[in-house]
């Protein structure tokens, strides 16, 4: 299965990752986060989707994501 292209950018995923107290940080680790956070954020926008369908409503608005970050 081809890899799925990366959504978010590296170099900030890098300063996060360094801004939260590493003083190197490899591309393989960067690679890692990036794959975590994308699969997080996806779950969160499905789970913001539902909530604003189930809502009556076809835009997701603030809301619905903080509900659906909650939710897990």
């Amino acid at each position: 299965m081809a890899k799925r292209p990366n959504i978010i950018p590296h170099a900030p995923l890098a300063r996060i990752l360094m801004n939260a107290g590493a003083k190197r940080v490899s591309a393989g680790a960067v690679d890692v986060f990036a794959e975590i956070l994308e699969a997080r954020t996806d779950k969160i926008a499905a789970q913001a989707a539902r909530i604003s369908k189930h809502s009556g409503r076809k835009t997701v608005n603030d809301e619905d994501v903080r509900l659906a970050a909650k939710q897990g």
